[in-house]
């Protein structure tokens, strides 16, 4: 990555495929200083820094997954009780904003899942306890609550408030134990039965998501080979129901000698994934199911060669190549982490691991980041869920686009740590109106972005880092308010200091819609609310999402770019060739 302390002063053009800007404009002023920019000096004044920028229309550098942003749940909502609560309406509608978009079920406790084929297990054992509706939500007890959804006729329920009181309580206790198995590494048995899985197809289904479901690796027969007997259960019922599942074995295989002292390498996995493709391949529902994997963690030495392993015996078995990533240790986590611009590069590296090991044994194949999260171990409340954390998130997006990786899959929709987009009073967290802003404007389109600069020389042995990152693509086709040929701009502004951009070439003197997402409340970068142009978003007393409402820019204004602040920008009618077709 280009910095700017090697560079002459002067004008310095700037081409990257893709990625639009990863350089930074900034004064000469210590880290930490919160003095703004003078912006009203004429241009001729010592110390203006003077961006412009314009794009390449004629063709897209990358072209992605219309699933790009995708959603993931951990199985550790069958623990704490969330399972039984995704048919509610709300949470359905939250889920319907980010369609389309894959919807992974793993996580670490998906190879301690069991899957039972029994509909209600309580009344198999005789009926009912007298504790059985505080701890057992099952779906006979909001019966009058179901209503169908008239144009999918869908399962979805309104709870009482008193249950979701009861869920909450419950989920706290639970997140005791849920902790308590992750720092000692030792996990408890999942059982999934028949009902839970429909719930869980529902909310998908629902959705307008493609469940993807990670079945249990570690069921080992002596030989160390993988026991697909409880795999085919699931098959079989999932089948019964027809139900259109994508699939995957495993999560995080590189780490099972830490899980359960039972290591598994990458040349057997590939074996199981083998011998996974033929068990659907038997099933008439499943014949050209979709297969996905491996899901290694972070590449490291001996992850590569794990990954490299599977790819000799399994490179043309799976339709993705999948892999995970953190960035921050969620126990020593601050603010201030998330507006490094080191860790906003660590991604960077991780992904021409990958790929040069994808590509060495089945070039073209498509890769995809699969388990995304901000910080590790759940991450850490009004940190890893407030503002700041979108920084990281936006940039995420706009490198792995840029770089070609396929789709991205975010831990987690809702869950019982703090990455997730959805709180447990089934509120919008900031990371959730930032990718349904995302989703809204940003099509499958990669494109090229040209940058020139004027600014001062910086102090001798001073690092300047790239923190005014600009990436762009073609607008959504799916956005009807815009038609085919606008382009969407956004950009993160990591400096304390307002930035000016000036739009050149094929963006000049074009119409310009904002769409600037800032904290809400005196909480500032730790807020769990944001604003949108000065408005806050909340979602709609009758249970829908509101609507998100552009400001409106005369053609020609300069670009002012708040401090600390992510934004998209929808440029009208350039009648980009490169836009206009799908």
């Amino acid at each position: 990555m280009p910095c700017l302390s090697s560079c002459p002063p002067g004008l310095l053009a700037l081409m990257a495929p893709g990625l639009a800007l990863m350089a930074t404009f900034s004064l000469p002023s210590q880290a930490g200083d919160r003095r703004a920019l003078p912006v009203e000096k004429p241009p001729g004044v010592k110390g203006r820094t003077l961006i412009l920028l314009d794009v390449n229309t004629k063709s897209p550098v990358r072209i992605i997954s219309e699933n790009f942003l995708s959603l993931q749940l951990d199985p550790s909502i069958i623990h704490d009780g969330w399972l039984d609560f995704l048919s509610s309406r709300r949470l359905v509608t939250l889920a319907r904003g980010l369609a389309p978009a894959f919807l992974r079920f793993a996580g670490k406790r998906t190879d301690f899942l069991q899957f039972h084929n029994v509909k209600n297990p309580a009344k198999s054992r005789g009926g009912p306890g007298p504790d059985y509706y505080l701890k057992n939500y099952e779906d006979d007890i909001v019966r009058s609550d179901i209503a169908l959804d008239k144009q999918k006729g869908c399962k979805i329920a309104q709870h009482p408030d008193i249950m979701l009181e009861l869920q909450r309580e419950k989920a706290a206790q639970m997140h005791l134990v849920l902790l308590k198995e992750q720092f000692s590494n030792t996990y408890s048995n999942l059982t999934l039965t028949a009902r839970s899985l429909d719930k869980l197809y529902n909310f998908a289904d629902c959705s307008g998501l493609h469940l993807i479901f990670a079945l249990n690796a570690l069921r080992r027969n002596p030989n160390n080979s993988w026991n697909s007997s409880n795999a085919l259960s699931l098959l079989k019922y999932s089948a019964s129901k027809k139900y259109n599942i994508s699939w995957e074995l495993g999560n995080e295989p590189n780490n099972y000698r830490t899980l359960m002292g039972r290591s598994v390498n990458g040349s057997q996995l590939g074996k199981d994934y083998a011998q996974l493709r033929s068990l659907l391949q038997l099933i008439r529902t499943y014949s050209r199911a979709h297969l996905y994997g491996p899901n290694i963690g972070r590449p490291r030495k001996n992850v590569i060669a794990f990954l490299e392993g599977f790819m000799k015996v399994a490179g043309g078995t799976v339709d993705a190549v999948t892999w995970q990533h953190y960035y921050i240790d969620g126990r020593v986590a601050k603010v201030t982490d998330f507006l490094k611009t080191r860790l906003l590069d660590t991604l960077s590296d991780q992904i021409r691991k990958i790929q040069k090991v994808v590509n060495t044994y089945t070039p073209g194949k498509k890769i995809w980041l699969e388990g995304v999260g901000m910080t590790s171990g759940g991450g850490m409340n009004n940190l890893s869920d407030s503002y700041a954390a979108g920084f990281l998130w936006l940039n995420t997006l706009g490198l792995l686009a840029s770089q070609g990786i396929d789709v991205v899959v975010r831990h987690s929709f809702l869950d019982h740590g703090h990455n997730h987009l959805v709180d447990q009073n089934f509120n919008p967290l900031p990371d959730y109106w930032l990718s349904l802003l995302y989703k809204r404007l940003i099509g499958p389109k990669v494109l090229a972005i040209h940058v020139a600069g004027l600014q001062r020389k910086p102090r001798p042995g001073r690092v300047i880092r790239d923190k005014l990152r600009i990436y762009a693509h073609c607008t959504s086709y799916h956005n009807h308010n815009y038609v085919r040929g606008s382009i969407t701009l956004y950009i993160i502004n990591l400096h304390r200091s307002r930035k000016k951009i000036k739009l050149a070439g094929t963006l000049r003197d074009k119409i310009v819609h904002q769409y600037l997402l800032q904290p809400y409340g005196k909480d500032g970068l730790h807020s769990k609310s944001v604003q949108l142009n000065g408005q806050p978003l909340a979602m709609v007393d009758d249970g829908t999402l509101p609507e998100l409402k552009p400001r409106p820019l005369r053609a020609g204004r300069t670009l002012v770019i708040p401090p600390l602040t992510m934004s998209f920008y929808v440029v009208k009618n350039v009648n980009a060739l490169a836009c206009r077709y799908r």
